[in-house]
This record gives C-alpha cells, structure tokens and sequence, in this order.
C-alpha cells in the first residue's frame, strides 16, 4: 500500500549530498512504479492519510497521478509521463524507470568527478547508439505471420477471437532488417552532433514516421493481426482479445471495401459497467451509452426508426462557454433587464432549444460533454433522447457516418447541421447496488461503420479504472505497430542488444579495429571525452536493471539470478548468431500461464519468442527519459547546487540549453 504523500519517501532516500538533490529525488520517485513492469503487474492501494480515500491503481501513469508531488521534480516527472501517456497510452513505466536508472548514473559520474557537459555529452551518444541499435533490429510487419492470417482471425468464441497458441512466425526466426535510417532517425541533434533540451514541460515531441524495410516486395501480403497482437499483449490476454476482436468488427464494416483486416484505434469506445463479472466484457458494434430510466423509455419509443441526430460538441446548458469565453468567476455583470432571474433566463433558454429541435424534427442529441437534468427531462417529454458524456472520437464517427455537423452550442443548430440515418435500441438493462437502476442503448447508423465500443465489466468498481487503461495500451500498441510497419523484438532482447553495443563501443578504444577511419573517430571522441567509456558503461547498467527488474516480477528470478544470467548471455553472444536466437532462451519462462492480472479468459500462452515491442513507443519512451534526466542534471548544476561563477572551471561545468 502506498501513502499519497511521498515527500517523506523521498526525503529519507536522498543521499547526503549537497549537490544535485534533482536527479536523487528522480531515482527515489522512479522506485515507487517497479512492481508496474512487466507482464504480471501488481496492483496498488493508494491512501490519503487524511481524508482515507483510497484509490485502486495498476500503472505507473495511475501511480503518478494519485500521488501529491508538490516538489519541482515531481511536478516535472508527472507532466513528461501525462504527456507520453496521452499521445502513447503505455511505455510510461519504462520511461520512468529509466529515468531513474540513468539519474543514479549521472550521479555516480558527478561522484567521481565528471563534469555536466561530459556526462551529457556520453549519454547523448549512448542514446544514438541505442536509438540506431533500434531501427537495425527491427522487423518489418509487411507479411509479418500472413500464413495464417485468414484462420486465427476468423476464429472467435462467443462475442471475441481467440488468438492462436502456436505460433506463425517466431521473432527469433524472423529476418533482421537495416530499417530506413534517413525516415526514422535521432531529430533532437542539433548541427554539432550535441543534443539539444528544450525547457519545455513537455520536452520534444517527435513526429513518428513510416518505417519500410530496405527490400520490400512490390505488393507485400496484409499483416496477420493476431500474430501481431500475440506478441504485443504483454501479458494482457483478456485485453488484447477484445482489441482483435474491435479489429475484426471493423474488418467486416469496413468502408473502403479492403478485404484485409485493418483497426482504426480514432473508431474505438470503450463503455466500463460496474457490477457484472469480467467474463461479461464483449466487443459490439455502434456507440453503447448508459442511460436513466426516463432515456430508456423514449429510446424504446424511438425502437426502428431512422432518426435525425444533432451532435454537441460541449455541454447542453444555458451557462456553458467553450474554452475561449469562460467568465471569470467573482465577477457581477451589471444589467438594466434586473427583474430577470437566473431561472427565468434558464426557462427562456430552454423552451428556444425545444423549439428549434422541434422545427428541425431532431430525435437524437448526442453530447460530448454534461447535460443539464431539466434538458434531459424536457426532452423526453416530447420524445428527444438526449446523451451525454459521449466520447469524441464516437462524435467524429456519427458525424462521418450521418453527414451531421458537431457544434458548440445547440442554438448554433440548422438544418445543415443535422444528421439522418441512426437507430437507437436498448441493449441491457442493469441492475447496481445503491444505485438506481439504468440501461445501456445502442446508437448505430443505418450504413454500415466502423465504430465499435468494447464494453468493461467488473464486479469490483475500482479495478474498472486499470482494465480499461490495460484496453487502451494494448489497442494502442497494435494501432503504432500498424502505423510504425515495423516492430522491435521483444521480452529484453533489443535492451540486451543496446547493452551490447553501449559496453562494445565503451571498449573501443582498446581494440584495434580494421576501418582506419573509425578508430580515428573513436580517438578523436576519446580525446574529447576521457570519460566516455565509463559513462557508456553506466547507461549499459540502467538497462541491465530494467530488464531485470522485469524478470524479477515474474516471480521466476531473484534479482542476483537474473543479473548472473544476463552477464553470462552477454559474454557468450556472438554477431554470428543473431539477436533473439541467442537472447531469447533468457526469457523463457518470463511469462506466467495466468496471463497476468488483465486476463480474465485465459486465451492465449505467448512464448517468449513471440514477444514484441513498439519500435516508436520504445524510442520516444527512452528519449523522454533520457531529455528529464539531462534537465534536471542541468537545473540542479545551474539553480540547485548555486556554482560560483568566479570559481575556476565553473563554465566547464555548465551546458547552455
């Protein structure tokens, strides 16, 4: 159980030092996500000492976000992790965790006397030779399992697939590509080869890229979505069933006609029911939206009919204002129309909108954020079904679907703006404990669309927060696979691969190399850097510690075995027998049968072979990490520690950003 207050922790973990107290608050509040990594995570009670809410967690995202950081750091950690997760929806862990693993590596170069642009200097090449380790290793998905991409997509029990227990094509059988190093490359390099911080809440921002390997067939076979999602599960079976599931859905109302299986992520819902066991968690078609007894009656009334629908972009009331007009509060407006009451301006608001619905025959409002409750009720009284708290991409899809405009305010409505061609039914009535009782409808279109909503069930109402985020990460994971072409090999092997040529090119210099010109080049980065090797061999270790910090949470290693283990595979690797076929025997047993904690119908075993990861996800995770470390290096050298400046040697020491 963790305290919602981890100031403490962290106080009672920095080290005596009186210098860079940043980068140790960083390796301290890194530690609090271990047991996050990996495949079988952990879940997590977070209490507030004084109010005793507890919250139910199961990520490092949920793990951050429930925590009070009211330090700079922690401020800092949580705004880098909130914006990978929004565009990424997983990796936060790793980046983290790393984060934390090459602070306690900086530290350690301070320790010893390195100065702040050294260190900078050798991590940022570090991260060049991990970054190019990434795109020679990874593997095209043109093709990628196609043998049976007709079968194991095709295969569902009940309501969602099955995905396939053998496997079609292993990672360690599929071929090594050298990817497009001109597409896809380290843009936060600046012209001198340094990189280049910008202070920025949120850091750089990369902009992913197609990856296509160097000798693609003219007309490669469509990707075996299965295989595909197999390998990137991640432990999450009962999750990634429903996501191929979405994907086959799609597949069969696809639009455009493709015969191949396809998956838009933009066309997904999910909709969470608290109450009904995990095992009730299915994938339907169309938008389903929980609903009061009253919506439910008009919904039935409104059963088999082709409806005109009116789409919302914001919330249904008389006081609403988008973003760009909100009043400050405390302000009095001075007005000569005074007898006007606030209700009396409600009431005149309300029977305009009835009115203009009426005239414009709408049956559906459907909106994306609040309803007011006298809205709702009016206008189930002449037979309009009003819903709200409908998600945005479930409004771009209705609006594609229907030819509606969304606007911001419903006097904004015309007949322009109106949609036509949806059905309403009622799908299931529910039932909760102190609760009153409620339906879910379904709002579909006549033609036939993509938009699919995957409905979350538990009986415990707090795990319905970490299902639905295990949802979202492994839909997000096939939605770059499919977008990147390309996937990296997974279960540690491309971070033993990086650690392989962080601690080659560390050596170096004590090996005579046959190309004349790079053992120029290594002298010339060696004089330039005397401590180049040592830190190279640091960042080596961070990721030593994150791979074995995920065997660890297997429950199948201790720590000293799986660090034993991993050093015996590195002295015995050898170029000649390639990358997963050597690594990948390390990790066997990696992955428990349960399927982890998010697997509530034990579908499929994914060996260790099978095991992918996202090749833009991974990179944008260890460059995030990479970009906070050098910034709170920075900060703690420049604002922190307070440097003389008249001190001699104190400009080496500083790195202008």
């Amino acid at each position: 159980m963790l305290n919602k207050a981890p100031e403490a922790m962290l106080a009672s973990t920095i080290i005596n030092h009186p210098q860079h107290v940043g980068l140790q608050k960083l390796s301290a509040l890194s530690g609090v996500t271990h047991s996050s990594l990996g495949p079988d995570k952990k879940y997590k009670f977070i209490q507030e000492e004084t109010s005793g809410d507890s919250a139910l967690v199961c990520s490092c995202f949920r793990i951050l976000e429930n925590l009070e950081l009211t330090c700079g750091v922690g401020q800092l950690v949580y705004e880098t992790v909130q914006a990978h997760q929004k565009v990424y929806h997983t990796g936060s862990g790793c980046l983290l965790f790393l984060a934390g693993a090459w602070s306690r590596a900086a530290l350690e170069c301070l320790q010893r006397g390195i100065s702040v642009a050294h260190i900078i200097s050798a991590m940022s090449e570090g991260m060049d030779v991990c970054l190019d380790v990434c795109r020679k290793c990874s593997v095209s998905t043109d093709g990628l399992g196609v043998e049976k991409s007709e079968s194991s997509t095709a295969k569902h029990q009940g309501s969602r697939p099955q995905l396939s227990k053998k496997p079609t094509v292993e990672a360690s059988q599929a071929p090594v590509h050298l990817q497009g190093t001109s597409k896809v490359g380290d843009k936060t390099l600046n012209a001198s080869g340094r990189r280049k911080l910008k202070l920025s809440r949120h850091f750089y921002e990369a902009i992913s890229e197609n990856v296509s390997t160097v000798s693609q067939p003219p007309q490669p076979k469509p990707p075996d979505i299965a295989h595909i999602a197999m390998g990137l599960s991640h432990g999450c079976f009962g999750a990634m069933n429903l996501v191929v599931e979405a994907s086959r859905i799609q597949s069969e109302n696809n639009l455009q006609g493709v015969s191949c299986s396809t998956f838009d992520v933009t066309k997904v819902v999910t909709c969470v029911l608290p109450g009904l066991p995990e095992e009730h968690a299915c994938v339907l078609q169309g938008c389903i939206v929980p609903v009061s007894h009253e919506q439910a009656s008009v919904a039935l009334h409104l059963k088999d009919q082709h409806l005109k629908v009116a789409l919302i972009n914001g919330d249904l009331s008389d006081t609403y204002r988008h973003l760009g007009f909100k009043r400050l509060k405390g302000v009095q407006c001075v007005s000569d129309r005074s007898h006007l009451s606030s209700s009396s301006k409600e009431e005149e608001w309300m029977e305009n909108i009835l009115t203009l619905l009426l005239n414009l025959e709408v049956n559906l409002i459907v909106v994306s954020g609040l309803a007011s409750e006298k809205v709702i009720q009016r206008c189930c009284t002449h037979h309009i079904l009003a819903v709200e708290k409908a998600k945005a991409s479930a409004l771009t899809a209705l609006a594609n679907a229907t030819g509606a405009v969304p606007v911001t305010y419903a006097t904004q409505l015309s007949k322009h703006c109106v949609g036509t061609g949806v059905k309403v039914a009622v799908w299931r009535e529910l039932s909760r404990h102190e609760r009153k009782p409620s339906t879910t409808v379904n709002i579909s279109t006549v033609e036939s669309s993509e938009l699919v909503t995957v409905i979350l069930t538990s009986c415990v109402e707090g795990k319905l927060q970490a299902l639905e985020d295990q949802f979202w990460a492994c839909a997000y994971r096939l939605h770059h696979a499919r977008k990147d072409k390309a996937l990296l090999p997974g279960a540690g092997v491309t971070e033993m691969l990086c650690v392989h040529h962080l601690q080659k090119q560390a050596e170096q210099k004590h090996h005579r190399e046959r190309d004349v010109d790079s053992v120029q080049q290594t002298k010339a980065r060696t004089a330039d850097n005397p401590y180049r090797g040592l830190v190279l061999h640091l960042m080596a270790d961070g990721l030593i510690d994150y791979v074995s910090t995920v065997m660890v949470n297997t429950g199948k290693f201790s720590k000293i075995r799986a660090r034993t283990v991993m050093s015996q595979q590195l002295q015995d690797y050898t170029e000649s027998q390639g990358i997963a076929a050597k690594f990948s025997q390390l990790f066997l047993d990696v992955v428990k049968e349960d399927g982890g904690v998010s697997s509530p119908v034990k579908s499929i075993e994914a060996p260790a072979a099978q095991i992918y990861d996202n090749l833009s996800v991974k990179q944008e995770a260890w460059r995030k990490a990479l970009d906070l470390v050098l910034l709170v290096l920075q900060t703690d050298a420049e604002v922190i520690t307070g440097i003389d400046q008249k001190t001699d040697g104190a400009q080496d020491n500083l790195m202008l950003l």
